[in-house]
């Protein structure tokens, strides 16, 4: 997937992947959107070697990722905009280590019910997209906005939480799906 190099771009790109992503999960059947996703023997298989491949075991923990990672955005952008430096990254977490971070999350929601995970997911993703549009082209995709951004832009960071992230969930369900239907047969 390109990157998106404009504000229109970034918009569309994110609100595309996320209907996409909800047209495939509102597909499902109930049985097939509270079962369990199926690993290695059953059809889902790490193909990238990606830790997500056997951290989440359902729909509900890759939505409550999802969340998380708006989340994630969301307060880094407005701390900063009021003039507290914020690292994107929780204290102790860094690149290198940032799956420690995502494992925390998928913890953290354990008890998170199905559908208020599904809700979760669709008023995060409408306040971020809040948050880019109240942004101008120039402020989006300039680098260094924030003393903390490293060579980065907003928009970067804004795709990596939408586009990206609905993309990469796009693909885990494709997956699961085939492994459902191979199961079943």
């Amino acid at each position: 997937m390109p990157k998106a190099t404009t504000k229109a771009g970034l918009i569309k790109a994110a609100n595309d992947n996320f209907e996409k992503m909800f047209q495939m999960i509102d597909s499902m059947t109930e049985t097939e959107q509270a079962a369990d996703f199926c690993y290695d023997a059953e059809g889902l298989t790490a193909k990238d070697g990606a830790a997500h491949w056997k951290r989440d075991k359902n729909l509900r923990d890759m939505l409550t990722h999802l969340y998380e990672w708006h989340g994630l955005v969301l307060a880094w952008v407005e701390s900063n905009e009021k003039g507290k430096q914020k690292p994107f990254l929780p204290p102790g977490i860094t690149w290198a280590n940032y799956q420690k971070m995502n494992v925390g999350f998928f913890e953290k929601h354990q008890s998170t019910p199905y559908d208020k995970s599904r809700q979760m997911v669709k008023d995060s993703h409408k306040l971020i997209m809040a948050l880019i549009e109240k942004y101008g082209e120039t402020e989006l995709f300039a680098k260094y906005p924030f003393k903390l951004t490293g060579k980065s832009s907003i928009a970067e960071y804004c795709r990596a939480a939408t586009a990206s992230h609905y993309d990469w969930a796009v693909k885990k369900l494709k997956e699961q799906l085939k492994a459902l239907n191979k199961r079943l047969s």
